[in-house]
């Protein structure tokens, strides 16, 4: 693949700057299996369109949490969570968000949803009164 270099390292920039090293183990395993794809997920998706101006990084994880849960695409929650916490995003207001979106999405999807926030929260040890 011939990728944009500028865009490549600003995405491992910013992959790095969210993720920290949980997120550079997820683009390598990627790129053990097939570089291209690891290359284009760095160089666009977080080069290009995290990367941009005007929305945060707090505020697009929480475009994305949002647009995974309608998808129901859970497998992708838990390194977006960690992003999000990452970021500034409470605890409270990631489970808010889970519960806003059960309104929209329904709540099978938001239970879903909220096992990925409880096991997350496990693995890094927070604890949130209800």
């Amino acid at each position: 693949m011939s990728r944009n270099s500028d865009h490549y390292n600003k995405g491992m920039e910013v992959l790095n700057e969210m993720v920290g090293e949980q997120g550079l183990k997820a683009i390598e395993s990627f790129h053990k299996f097939y570089p291209d794809f690891a290359d284009f997920l760095v160089s666009f998706g977080f080069g290009e369109i995290y990367s941009r101006e005007i929305l945060d990084y707090k505020q697009r994880e929480t475009i994305t949490l949002t647009a995974l849960i309608s998808q129901g695409a859970f497998e992708q929650m838990g390194f977006h969570i960690n992003a999000a916490l990452n970021v500034g995003m409470s605890p409270k207001e990631i489970i808010e968000l889970v519960i806003h979106c059960a309104a929209y999405v329904g709540f099978p999807k938001a239970c879903s949803a909220m096992v990925q926030v409880m096991t997350v929260f496990e693995q890094r040890g927070i604890q949130v009164e209800g």
